[in-house]
């Protein structure tokens, strides 16, 4: 869910709600003691044993794939009440039982680990025409929503997940409940007021003020705290948490929770809209394991999508060398709060082409990878609620879309073959200034195995031929370790180093990586 603020209607919010699971009454959910023992509640914690994945807080050389469960596959008819596929504001009926019967199709893109939007019980109702299909809307911290299920069903898609080695993130509200949340009547002393908001001031209106009009908590309060530390607790038995909105929360609230998520070894993705990296370095020493990269993938829509030149990629890239753990930064192409990335072009087949490119490009970077569900067949979409259609799988693609899967699985696969692609050292090569519109270059480097790789990015129109001063070592004609869209043929790419000159062939509007010996 993002942070931003243009109207209630945008519903990429993350939403709280009261923990309730074996708590039921008012004066239970507002009691420390009863919060503090999610133990004595079925929790995955209680459900699923994280131990058996090895190191669970490292996601170094992950791909993550996200999926929002209502609008991925449906696999249990009886849990579609209220349901109306043709309303993009209404519930469509996806659910936890329909994820785990599609892991495999997970698997065969190539990824490691899943996202899922929050799968929180929602606020009771619609609030401007619209269900808390999104998660975003919480009303009990510690149930399922029975849309998607129950905690007997994710209990059976973790245990599902774990078992083919995926690893598992689940989104967490730390900001707001849902606008109609039982809670805000039986507790109003845990919501900031319109007085707190107009007495704020500065950055502390993000904090104080309600975001999109959603009942804003009073994080900083002992009460509230502890019935975040709960629900986080309540939720262990997964790998990692993407916290949204924490822009909107106090800072000494989040280093208490990143502390607490540290010693139980759960790794941790900020959210905070339009970051860039001086944004992820100060919260990565904050705590957090990763967070977003907005200001990447802003340039990234904007050299491939939309005419611009490299400059910013390679601006937002050497920004990176400031941030702690470059390893665990998340960079992606779009995302269920941003206009799809094929979007970008008004021509279905070139926004295709596009995304091939964007996503070749994304798997020869330095981060970890993040695959909003449907970016892979290049799905189309605007703004919230378009950016959010029902997947389709593999008897529903077009041809076109079909080569965008394999296109998106080989590079995949290529990344996660490749040490240096997956878990190296980056740095950017210099190129001649008249170049770098069109050229980005750079060396990956695993120090373990010793692989190096030479990453092309061409963003010309054309079939380039570039012949540029290096040190490389010589080397003879080498071809490109990405596919055909068919993943049967070399890419055409070939690089060659010899007599201190780099010499590149690289096909137009595409990135490649090549081998060095």
């Amino acid at each position: 869910m993002g942070d931003m603020t243009t109207s209630p209607l945008v519903l990429t919010l993350a939403l709280l709600s009261p923990a309730a699971g074996a708590v039921s009454s008012p004066a239970a959910l507002s009691s420390p003691a009863a919060l503090s023992n999610p133990a004595a509640l079925s929790s995955p914690a209680a459900l699923s044993n994280p131990a058996a994945l090895s190191n669970p807080a490292a996601f170094a050389g992950q791909v993550i794939y996200q999926v929002m469960p209502d609008r991925f596959y449906d696999g249990d008819y009886t849990n579609n009440a209220g349901a109306d596929p043709k309303n993009p504001r209404a519930w469509h009926g996806g659910d936890l039982a329909g994820l785990t019967q599609k892991l495999d199709y997970i698997g065969k893109l190539g990824a490691s680990a899943i996202w899922l939007t929050p799968l929180y019980q929602q606020q009771p109702g619609r609030s401007f025409e619209t269900d808390g299909y999104h998660g975003y809307w919480p009303a009990d911290f510690q149930g399922v929503d029975p849309h998607f299920g129950d905690l007997e069903g994710f209990k059976k898609l973790l245990d599902a997940a774990h078992g083919r080695k995926l690893k598992v993130v689940l989104d967490q509200v730390i900001n707001h409940f849902g606008y109609t949340a039982p809670a805000v009547r039986q507790h109003p002393e845990w919501f900031h007021s319109q007085a707190d908001c107009d007495a704020a001031s500065g950055t502390d209106r993000e904090i104080v003020c309600p975001l999109a009009g959603l009942p804003d908590l009073k994080v900083e309060d002992k009460p509230v705290q502890d019935l975040l530390f709960a629900n986080a607790d309540f939720w262990r038995g997964v790998d990692g948490f993407r916290y949204d909105a924490i822009k909107h929360v106090p800072q000494s609230f989040l280093g208490a929770l990143l502390a607490r998520d540290q010693k139980a070894g759960t790794w941790t993705l900020g959210e905070s809209f339009g970051a860039g990296a001086d944004v992820i370095a100060a919260q990565q020493r904050a705590g957090f394991s990763s967070l977003f990269d907005f200001e990447l993938q802003a340039a990234m829509r904007a050299a491939v999508m939309g005419g611009s030149g490299l400059g910013q990629v390679r601006s937002a890239l050497e920004n990176l060398a400031s941030v702690p753990r470059p390893d665990e930064v998340a960079l992606f192409l779009d995302n269920h709060d941003l206009p799809r990335f094929a979007q970008g072009s008004l021509f279905e087949d070139q926004g295709q082409l596009g995304v091939r490119y964007g996503l070749r490009a994304l798997m020869t970077l330095r981060g970890v990878p993040i695959i909003w569900q449907g970016t892979e067949i290049a799905m189309r979409g605007g703004a919230d609620p378009d950016n959010r259609r029902d997947m389709r799988f593999e008897g529903q693609w077009t041809p076109g879309e079909r080569a965008v899967f394999e296109t998106a699985a080989d590079a995949i696969r290529v990344r996660r073959e490749h040490p240096a692609l997956s878990v190296g050292n980056q740095t950017l090569q210099s190129v001649p200034g008249k170049l770098e519109g069109d050229l980005l270059l750079l060396v990956r480097a695993d120090q373990v195995s010793g692989e190096q790789v030479l990453v092309a990015w061409n963003n010309a129109a054309r079939r380039t031929t570039y012949s540029l001063p290096s040190k490389l070592g010589a080397q003879g004609l080498t071809a490109g370790l990405f596919g055909d869209p068919a993943g049967e043929a070399p890419q055409r790419a070939g690089m060659s180093v010899s007599g201190g000159y780099l010499h590149l062939s690289l096909p137009p509007k595409t990135a490649t990586a090549f081998v060095l010996k």
